[in-house]
């Protein structure tokens, strides 16, 4: 008789050692990632460098929190830290030599740093500025710290007057911009120049030779959700705009065989959710050279490990990841003569593809299947070979059940979906099980065949875990993707025909003991499930939407998200007010009889609390069994990037509630 596996415990979460942010060195001979871990007695995380060469990978950095900007040359890092006396408004960036010995003090930006790269003659970066005081930068450091003191004086107010004002994991934005940066040394100092206007944001660049590409807007009152294109030239010290008219959202910037690509989208025929179309730029043009059939990054959820991107521009081809169904894709891009990029799928594999890098002849990624937690693999440029540099997560599963997902196909209106269940161990058919449906947020996110602590610690403690991709869904294109005006319609009957899909292929769970719980786009469901049926015995609502009208006008993205979504033409007026109501959970709270759990995160500005609060209190008054956990200086990503107690905590209220109300 084979020996009993451990359990997976709701503190395991605090032993898993996440990878992240692969860079190659310039030649490709090493590999740089950083490896998050928790230390659950502080509260914290903490971040390591680790070094790939030869199939091997070694630690070298210990307790200084570093994080990757850039390689210097071959045989040097640059890394971010957060010192503790550091200066309010600058970053510290040190040097690491790969020839061994500690991180040394190099480069003091004076802002915040977004993002850095190398020109032939110095650096280019994009960094946070107030565009009240655009040329902070310039100040010494005696004025910096006289600011730092005044702003201080003032920290116990917000004082807004644009959109969005709030941003989820960044607070209040207001003011703020993101500005491009040229770094270069003079007379053996560093000097800086800012080379975008005071309200002017930046939204992405990209480097070829010495010239920058970037696009980005200007920002006056609100957010504007298109942008324009432009050239600095470092050699000349000169901007050219390449596109100035409105009408696309532009980003994904990229530079093959001397072309410009960017990816752009006019929102028209899908709304905010749209594909971009990958277009190469020239002045005044936007030709289409590629159309995606699906998203170009990940779109896989976790709360172990999740990424959304990675790409690679060289040696004739694009590389980037992509969502095909129910899992990653690396898809290869490359020029053909009438100006189209063909495109091949180089290598595919079932579970969740964070990030991706690549190299002249290696790609490296860190992968997550259904039986581990994240490392980084390498495989070679032709999607050849599977090499597994690290085993970070090895000894934190050891001899645990973790239990394998298995796929039920089922039909809803019209179309043909599946998911997956997962058994406890020892499942027997003869017994009787309690179960909990799992959904999704997004809405335009998948389920995949990958680890998630959450579903796995439920199936430890006797429950029967199912979840599924519906419509709204990613990685079936646009089409399947867009459920604006339909929410709470197919996507709901979907979900509902699942269940009983679920329950028909495995009659050992018990219908009366169904729980159901999702964030985000799963916790409007969870709010709207509550409203349109009992059949479940309890729910636990997540960072969840329980009114349109209020969150399109308090949330970081709710302006234009909202009334996309809701099939309205916008915020004003009885008919558009009627379309956000009509979605709305809120309007159909008083039909709500299920035990209702709401967990929620007091800066979360995706979503903000109010949203669970009205939906709490409109069962609270009606009687309805409920309970509301509020997690202070948390936001949207409590799940997965939550403080490790958080983390746990928040774990610990969904399973007792569960547990309290699904018992035989």
């Amino acid at each position: 008789m084979p020996k009993k596996q451990k359990p997976i415990g709701m503190e395991d979460i605090a032993l898993y050692q996440i990878p992240s942010s692969l860079r190659y060195s310039p030649s490709g001979a090493h590999l740089a990632f950083e490896v998050t871990r928790t230390d659950l007695e502080k509260n914290e995380y903490h971040t390591d460098i680790y070094i790939a060469e030869g199939g091997q990978a070694r630690r070298v950095t210990w307790s200084i929190d570093a994080h990757i900007v850039l390689w210097q040359d071959e045989d040097t890092l640059i890394l971010r830290r957060s010192l503790p006396d550091a200066q309010p408004g600058v970053t510290e960036l040190f040097r690491l030599s790969l020839h061994g010995g500690e991180a040394q003090p190099w480069l003091t930006l004076p802002f915040g740093l977004h993002k850095m790269e190398k020109l032939p003659e110095g650096y280019i970066a994009a960094g946070a500025i107030r565009m009240d005081d655009p040329d902070a930068y310039l100040d010494p450091p005696e004025k910096r710290k006289e600011k730092a003191e005044a702003r201080k004086a003032e920290e116990d107010y917000h004082v807004v007057d644009e959109l969005p004002y709030w941003f989820n994991g960044q607070g209040y934005i207001n003011g703020q911009r993101t500005a491009l940066f040229f770094i270069r040394e003079k007379d053996g100092k560093p000097v800086f120049k800012r080379l975008t206007a005071p309200a002017f944001d930046v939204h992405d660049f990209c480097v070829d030779g010495d010239t920058v590409y970037y696009a980005g807007a200007v920002k006056q009152g609100k957010e504007s959700l298109y942008n324009q294109l432009y050239a600095w030239n470092a050699a000349q010290g000169k901007t050219e705009a390449l596109w100035r008219r409105s009408g696309f959202s532009m980003g994904g910037l990229f530079v093959l065989d001397g072309q410009l690509y960017t990816q752009a989208s006019d929102l028209k025929t899908y709304g905010v959710n749209q594909t971009p179309d990958i277009c190469a730029a020239e002045k005044n043009s936007l030709r289409k050279a590629f159309v995606p059939p699906v998203s170009l990054y990940s779109s896989v959820l976790g709360d172990t490990a999740e990424g959304h991107g990675g790409d690679y521009a060289g040696e004739g081809e694009y590389l980037t990841l992509a969502t095909v169904e129910d899992h990653n894709a690396i898809f290869a891009l490359t020029p053909q003569a009438d100006g189209q990029l063909a495109c091949r799928t180089l290598w595919e594999k079932q579970g969740l593809t964070c990030t991706m890098a690549a190299c002249r002849d290696r790609i490296a990624l860190v992968y997550q299947g259904w039986d581990h937690v994240a490392e980084v693999f390498e495989i070679n440029r032709d999607g050849s070979g599977w090499t597994q540099l690290t085993h970070l997560n090895d000894s934190a599963l050891a001899g645990r059940y973790v239990a394998e997902p298995h796929r039920v196909d089922y039909t809803s209106c019209g179309y043909d979906l599946h998911g997956w269940v997962l058994l406890p161990q020892d499942y027997s058919p003869r017994k009787k099980y309690p179960a909990v449906l799992d959904v999704h947020g997004g809405p335009r996110c998948v389920y995949g065949e990958t680890f998630f602590h959450e579903m796995q610690l439920w199936t430890a403690r006797g429950f029967v875990v199912f979840f599924t991709n519906i419509k709204g869904s990613d990685g079936r294109g646009d089409a399947f993707a867009d459920i604006r005006g339909d929410y709470g319609g197919t996507d709901f009957q979907n979900l509902m025909d699942f269940t009983d899909a679920v329950l028909a292929a495995y009659p050992a769970i018990d219908p009366q003991r169904l729980c159901e719980t999702g964030g985000s786009y799963g916790g409007f469901m969870t709010n709207w499930i509550i409203g349109h049926t009992d059949r479940f015995c309890c729910a636990a609502s997540q960072r969840s939407i329980s009114n349109w009208i209020s969150m399109s006008f308090i949330s970081d993205i709710g302006p234009y998200f909202g009334p996309d979504q809701c099939g309205a033409k916008g915020l004003h007026g009885d008919q558009n007010t009627a379309a956000l109501w009509a979605h709305s959970p809120l309007k159909y709270a008083g039909q709500a009889k299920t035990p209702t759990l709401f967990i929620h995160s007091e800066e979360d500005y995706r979503c903000p609390l109010p949203e669970g609060m009205q939906m709490m209190q409109a069962l609270a008054q009606r009687g309805v069994e409920t309970r509301m956990v509020i997690f202070k200086g948390e936001n949207h990503e409590l799940s997965r990037s939550g403080k490790p107690k958080h983390r746990i905590r928040r774990l610990r209220e969904i399973t007792e509630w569960f547990e309290k109300h699904a018992r035989p």
